[in-house]
C-alpha cells in the first residue's frame, strides 16, 4: 500500500527549500533545522528567491495565507492558485485530492485541468496514476435536485474527457470511502466540496496532511496548514518534488 514512507524511501535529493514563519510558536524553525531548511519571515522576501531560482522550493509553514498566496500569485502572473492536497488517512493510503481552493473546480474544463496537472506531479515522486471523478450522489439519485444532477453530469464529462486524454479514470459518484481506497487522485464536485472533505479528513479524522503542491507552475510551492506542528514532511514533499522538473 502506498504511503508516506514508500514515496520518500529513496531517498531525497539535494534542494534548497525555503519555509515562512509567523514567528510564534517555533514549529517552523524546528522542522527547518531537522531538514536543512531556510525560514523566512518575509513573504516578498520567500517569493522573491523562489522566482530567481535562488531556492528551489518553497512551503508557506505558518505564514499567513492573505499575505503571502497574493504575491506568489502576482510574481508567478497567474489567475489562480490551483493547489492539490496531498493526504494519508489514519490506516490507509495515500491519495491526493483537488480541488481543494473554494474558489476553483467550478466548471468541467478546469477540472480536467487540475486532473491532468496533478498527474503530471504524481509520476514525478512515483505515485499511481488512477483518478476517481466524485459527483453530488449515485447515478440513480439523477432528478432528485437540480443541483445534484448538475454534479452528475459534470462528472460524466470530466471522465468522458480524461479518458480520450488516455487517463485511468472512473466515476466513483459520491462513494469517497470506495475512492478513498481505490483512486490515487480524487477529483471532488468543486472547490468547496473539496475543502470539506480535507477539513473532515484531516482536522476531525486524523489524517495526515503532507502538503498542498501548486499544480499550475514548474515552480515548486507546497502549500500547508498554519496549525500543523511538525512541518518536515511538507518539506520533504517540496524536496521531492524538484525532481524531474522541466
Amino acid at each position: 500500500m502506498r504511503n508516506a514512507g514508500s514515496i520518500f524511501a529513496n531517498g531525497l535529493p539535494e534542494a534548497r527549500v525555503g519555509i515562512g514563519s509567523n514567528g510564534d510558536s517555533g514549529n517552523v524553525e524546528r522542522s527547518a533545522e531537522a531538514m536543512g531548511a531556510v525560514v523566512y519571515f518575509d513573504a516578498d522576501e520567500l517569493v522573491s528567491d523562489l522566482i530567481s531560482g535562488r531556492i528551489d522550493a518553497a512551503v508557506r509553514g505558518n505564514m499567513s495565507s492573505s499575505e503571502l498566496l497574493p504575491k506568489l500569485k502576482k510574481a508567478l502572473g497567474l489567475p489562480v492558485l490551483e493547489r492539490s492536497v496531498l493526504l494519508e488517512p489514519v490506516n490507509g493510503k495515500l491519495f491526493f485530492l483537488a480541488p481543494v481552493g473554494v474558489d476553483e473546480g467550478w466548471t468541467v474544463d478546469e477540472k480536467v485541468d487540475t486532473a491532468v496537472r496533478t498527474v503530471a506531479l504524481m509520476r514525478r515522486i512515483g505515485m499511481g496514476e488512477r483518478i476517481a471523478v466524485m459527483s453530488g450522489g449515485r447515478s440513480t439519485d439523477t432528478g432528485r435536485h437540480k443541483m445534484v444532477d448538475r454534479t452528475i453530469e459534470d462528472a460524466a464529462e470530466v471522465v468522458e474527457s480524461l479518458k480520450a486524454k488516455g487517463y485511468d479514470v472512473y466515476d466513483a459518484e459520491i462513494l469517497l470511502e470506495s475512492a478513498a481506497s481505490e483512486a490515487d487522485l480524487i477529483i471532488a464536485p468543486d472547490g468547496i466540496s473539496g475543502n470539506i472533505i480535507f477539513r473532515a479528513l484531516h482536522f476531525l479524522g486524523g489524517a495526515a496532511a503532507l502538503g498542498a503542491p501548486l499544480v499550475n507552475s514548474e515552480k515548486v510551492y507546497v502549500d500547508t496548514s498554519r496549525v500543523k506542528t511538525d512541518y518536515r514532511d511538507s518539506i520533504a514533499l517540496a524536496m521531492k518534488l524538484t525532481e524531474g522538473r522541466k
